[in-house]
Formats: C-alpha cells, structure tokens, sequence
C-alpha cells in the first residue's frame, strides 16, 4: 500500500536551503519526514519551521511553512512521514 503524502513543497529557495511546504496534516518540531520526487529521495527530523518570518513549533493541516532541509528539493516534491 503505498503511503498518502502529508505535504507538497511549493517553493524552494537554494541559496539558504529553505522549502516552502504546504501540510496536508498537523506535523511539529521533531517529526521525522521523508521529501519524494524524481530526483528527491531523503528523509529527516523538522528541526525548525517558520511561518510569516516567525519561529513555530507545529504547523496546521493547510498552512504554508518554510523549514530548512538538508537537501536540495524541488516545488511539486512530495513529504511523508518517514
């Protein structure tokens, strides 16, 4: 059965390593998570988010959060919880 993703990457700015995620679902700080795509394959703990240039702990099913990741994705990628 393959897994539903829980959120889509919308933006990714490369020189800071920022994705711009939309969940799908409520995740948090320390959530593992895996980002999937044609040339994206890697997973990793949400070590920060910020939402309106600010600091937040957890994310709202349908918000629009930036995190930083530690690899290069790519908008359309998607996220699963690892």
């Amino acid at each position: 059965m393959e897994k539903k993703p829980i959120g889509e990457v919308t933006h990714y700015y490369d020189k800071i390593g920022v994705a711009v995620v939309r969940f799908f679902k409520a995740v948090k700080v320390g959530d593992s998570i895996q980002f999937k795509g044609t040339h994206t394959d890697f997973s990793q703990t949400i070590s920060s988010m910020q939402y309106d240039h600010k600091s937040i702990e957890s994310a709202k099913k349908g918000e629009e959060v930036g995190m930083k990741v530690d690899e290069h994705v790519k908008e359309g990628d998607k996220v699963f919880e690892a």
